[in-house]
């Protein structure tokens, strides 16, 4: 059974039965229940793509992430698809890795598969100069297009995010208020995201009085182990630091296994914070002090920020919420 099948039973033409498929007004009551009712007495289920082709519309919604082993950009997916399907949007995911071409082929990937919107999930998507993110700013022409934890000032791109600059620069504050003298902070990238979180900790060490704050930045390798690897070369190449603040939970996990092996007592010789407030910070032993950059929040209001898009409703270009510090047991309260 198909919409050829429907239209010779109801005695009208195909474009009628299209136009009752569509919820289309131009079809009289009378005519839209004779063919309602052959579509209800064969038990039709239009295929979802030719009617997409109708309503402009596949009800479906790309979601790109650079890697979804990674905690909390898993987090931010589970809770994106949770909201889309609770509208009635299915979703479309594409994990891109880090590399700009393999970001733009799954974007043209998805937008070939009539996707509604795109949800760029973290702020790797942004590049550095206008030529390489022309790729998000065409996209932006044909859907709308939600960035999650970074921003990019365009036409139809929509920004969703935590304010990680202010967020990192109370947690070192935190810090440096309950006795730290001499921290270092460990990141992973200089993504947009990555360097709010830079500017925080520069900016509160600057106002405790600190003079030597881009001597104690470091970039760190990703896994557990060589973050604790790191700390321990800082500390065997003399730099003196009494606490750590990280990008992320498992940067402050490695920093954990650092001060322990070493057999500095935590909190009281040494401060770790972390950052996403993900499992890994729970996990710990110690449980670690770190910001919660409410990630479920960002990905509700997203998706209710793209439902009132679809209605035809002005939305903010930049949405930007705080995050919370979750004190536990890696740091003075």
């Amino acid at each position: 059974m198909n919409i050829y099948d429907i239209s010779k039973q109801a005695g009208v033409s195909i474009a009628t039965v299209s136009r009752v498929l569509n919820g289309s007004d131009k079809v009289s009551p009378a005519t839209r229940e004779k063919v309602l009712q052959v579509i209800d007495q064969n038990s039709y289920t239009p295929n979802a793509f030719a009617r997409s082709l109708g309503l402009n519309s596949m009800h479906t919604v790309g979601i790109l992430c650079a890697d979804s082993s990674d905690v909390y950009l898993a987090s931010a997916i589970y809770y994106l698809e949770r909201e889309l399907r609770q509208n009635s949007y299915a979703s479309m995911l594409c994990c891109t890795g880090y590399h700009l071409e393999e970001k733009k082929k799954y974007l043209q990937l998805l937008l070939s598969r009539n996707v509604d919107a795109l949800f760029f999930v973290g702020s790797n998507f942004v590049e550095d100069t206008d030529k390489n993110n022309a790729y998000l700013f065409e996209a932006a022409g044909k859907v709308p297009v939600f960035i999650l934890n970074g921003y990019l000032s365009g036409s139809r791109i929509y920004s969703v995010l935590c304010d990680d600059r202010l967020a990192v620069n109370e947690m070192t504050a935190s810090l440096l208020c309950s006795g730290s003298r001499s921290p270092v902070y460990l990141y992973r990238s200089l993504s947009y995201s990555g360097q709010k979180k830079i500017a925080g900790f520069r900016e509160a060490c600057l106002e405790k009085g600190l003079q030597d704050v881009e001597k104690r930045i470091f970039a760190s390798p990703a896994s557990i182990h060589e973050t604790a690897a790191l700390l321990d070369s800082l500390e065997n190449e003399g730099l003196c630091f009494d606490s750590c603040v990280t990008a992320d939970d498992e940067l402050a996990v490695g920093a954990v296994k650092y001060a322990l092996s070493h057999g500095r007592r935590i909190p009281g010789d040494f401060q770790i914070s972390g950052y996403n407030n993900s499992q890994l910070s729970t996990c710990s032993t110690p449980e670690i002090t770190t910001v919660d950059n409410r990630v479920e929040f960002m990905c509700t209001t997203a998706v209710s920020l793209l439902m009132q898009v679809f209605d035809g409703k002005d939305i903010p270009a930049r949405t930007v919420f705080s995050g919370d510090i979750i004190y536990r047991d890696t740091t003075v309260r």
